[in-house]
C-alpha cells in the first residue's frame, strides 16, 4: 500500500481494508525526481478520494488513480493553455539567483511581492532580472533573505537538508502531523448536505486545489477574495475550477457583516492565510469556535503556525529552497533544481481536501467543532524522511489524453482531468475557473 496513504487513513477515520477493497492504484510513475513524489502525489490523491467515496457511498464501487492523470494534474500549471498558448509559472524576479556566498530563492509572481523585493534590494521599480542578479551576486545569502524578509517579502536563502534540519524552524515543523483532523468542541449531530456549503478563503495553490477538489466532489465553494489583493488570472483560471468567486473587502464593516452571514450557514471554511492575518476579522479557530460551534474551520499554511518563521510568508518552491530540496534535486550537483510540479502545494491540498471530507462524515455521526490541518513544510519532510521509493520514471511526452479542452468566451481552454475518479462520477470539473469575482456574495 502507498506509504502515504497508509499513514493517513486512521486520521480519515478509515483503515488498510477499506483502501484494499475501494482504490485502484495503478502501478508506474510520470513525476521524474531523486525523491519519491509520485508516491507523494499518489498517497495525497488517494487519500481525497477515498475520503470522498466514504463520505458519499461508502460500500460502493472503487476510486480510480492512474499516475499518470495525477502526473498531469500535479503539472495543471505546465499543461493549461488558452487558444493553445501556456504560459511561463514563474515571474522574471521570481526564481534562484547566486550571492556572493550560496543560492536565492525569490518569488515575486504577484505584483506587491515583486514591489517589496525591489524594495529591499534598493532598486528601482523599472528593474528587470539582470539587475536584481547583480544586486544580490553583491550580499551573502543570508542578507538578502533577511532584508526581503524584514520587508514583507519572499525570499530565502538554498539550504541543504542537515542545515534545515538541524534548525529551530525544522523542528516546529517537525511537531505537526502530515495532516490532522481533530474534534475543538461539542455541538450536536449534522447530516451531511446533499451540496456542503464551503467558504474559500484561500489563494495561490495548495488552498484552490483543496476546494477544486472539494468542489469535484460535490460541495458548493464559494471562494472569497479581497478586492484589494487580485489573483493572478490563469492561475485563478485553473484553480478556480468547479467553484465560485466573490469580492468581499473584509475592512469594511458591512462587507465584513455579510460574510459573517455566509459563515453562519456554511459547513466549511478553508483558509490559507499567513497566520494571524486572518483573526483581526474574528476568524481564530478558537473565536470561530465559540461564535460558530458547528463549523469545520480548516487551516493551511507554508511553515506551520510555530517555530520563528511560523508568521512568514512562503509558497511552494520556497519552502522546497529552504529545507533541502532544491539541492537535492540539482542536476549537476551545484545549481540548485525544483520538483518536477509544484508537488508540495497540490500533495497538501489534497490532503487537506481528505481532512475535511473525514470532518464532515464525523460531524455527522458523533457532532462537535472539527479541525482540519496540513502545511507544506510538512509534506516537505514527509518526502524528505520516507523510506519509500519510487519505480523508474516514465515521462509522459503527450499529456492530451489526460486534458479536457472547454470552449469558453476567453477562448478554448485546456486543462488537465481531475486527478482521481470516483465509480459513477464526472470525468472533468463542473467548469473552468469562472472570472475573478464576479459572482454574488452568496449561496446558491
Amino acid at each position: 500500500m502507498n506509504p502515504l496513504l497508509r499513514q493517513v487513513l486512521p486520521v480519515l477515520g478509515l483503515d488498510e481494508a477499506y483502501a484494499a477493497e475501494h482504490l485502484d492504484l495503478a502501478a508506474g510513475s510520470a513525476l521524474p525526481s531523486a525523491l519519491p513524489v509520485n508516491v507523494l502525489a499518489c498517497g495525497s490523491v488517494a487519500a481525497a478520494g477515498l475520503a470522498g467515496l466514504a463520505l458519499r457511498d461508502p460500500g460502493s464501487g472503487r476510486v480510480d488513480v492512474d499516475p499518470r492523470q495525477v502526473s498531469v494534474a500535479f503539472r495543471s500549471d505546465q499543461v493549461q493553455t488558452v487558444d493553445g498558448v501556456g504560459e511561463s509559472g514563474f515571474a522574471p524576479l521570481s526564481g534562484f539567483f547566486r550571492a556572493h556566498d550560496g543560492w536565492v530563492r525569490t518569488h515575486a509572481n504577484y505584483p506587491h511581492h515583486r514591489e517589496r523585493l525591489l524594495r529591499a534590494l534598493d532598486l528601482p521599480e523599472t528593474a528587470g532580472r539582470e539587475d536584481a542578479a547583480a544586486a544580490i551576486a553583491e550580499r551573502e545569502a543570508q542578507e538578502v533573505e533577511d532584508a526581503v524578509v524584514a520587508d514583507h517579502g519572499i525570499a530565502v536563502r538554498v539550504r541543504s537538508v542537515g542545515e534545515w534540519m538541524a534548525s529551530e524552524q525544522a523542528a516546529a515543523v517537525a511537531g505537526h502531523d502530515v495532516l490532522a483532523v481533530g474534534r475543538a468542541g461539542g455541538s450536536g449531530a449534522i447530516p451531511v448536505p446533499d451540496r456542503p456549503r464551503v467558504l474559500d478563503l484561500t489563494r495561490v495553490i495548495a488552498g484552490p486545489v483543496a476546494t477544486r477538489t472539494l468542489a469535484f466532489l460535490g460541495c458548493d465553494v464559494l471562494r472569497v477574495d479581497s478586492p484589494r489583493l487580485p489573483e493572478l488570472e490563469l492561475q485563478h483560471l485553473d484553480t478556480g475550477a468547479g467553484k465560485r468567486s466573490t469580492l468581499i473587502d473584509l475592512h469594511e464593516t458591512h462587507a465584513r457583516q455579510r460574510f459573517h452571514e455566509l459563515l453562519d450557514s456554511a459547513d466549511v471554511l478553508v483558509t490559507g492565510y499567513r497566520p494571524g492575518a486572518l483573526e483581526v476579522f474574528g476568524l481564530h479557530p478558537d473565536e470561530l469556535a465559540r461564535t460558530h460551534p458547528h463549523l469545520i474551520c480548516a487551516t493551511l499554511t507554508a511553515w506551520t503556525p510555530d517555530g520563528p518563521w511560523g508568521g512568514r510568508r512562503g509558497f511552494d518552491s520556497i519552502v522546497q529552497a529552504a529545507t533541502g530540496i532544491s539541492l537535492l534535486e540539482s542536476a549537476d550537483g551545484r545549481t540548485p533544481g525544483a520538483l518536477p510540479a509544484q508537488a508540495l502545494d497540490h500533495a497538501t491540498g489534497y490532503l487537506l481536501a481528505a481532512g475535511v471530507l473525514a470532518a464532515l462524515r464525523q460531524r455527522a455521526t458523533d457532532g462537535g467543532t472539527w479541525r482540519v490541518s496540513a502545511h507544506l513544510a510538512r509534506s516537505a519532510h514527509w518526502l524528505l524522511q520516507t523510506d519509500a521509493l519510487d519505480g523508474p520514471a516514465v515521462p509522459l511526452q503527450d499529456p492530451s489524453p489526460w486534458t479536457v479542452a472547454t470552449r469558453t468566451p476567453r477562448g478554448t481552454v485546456v486543462q488537465s482531468r481531475p486527478a482521481f475518479r470516483l465509480p459513477d462520477g464526472p470525468k472533468q470539473f463542473a467548469h473552468v475557473g469562472r472570472p475573478w469575482g464576479t459572482d454574488p456574495a452568496e449561496w446558491r
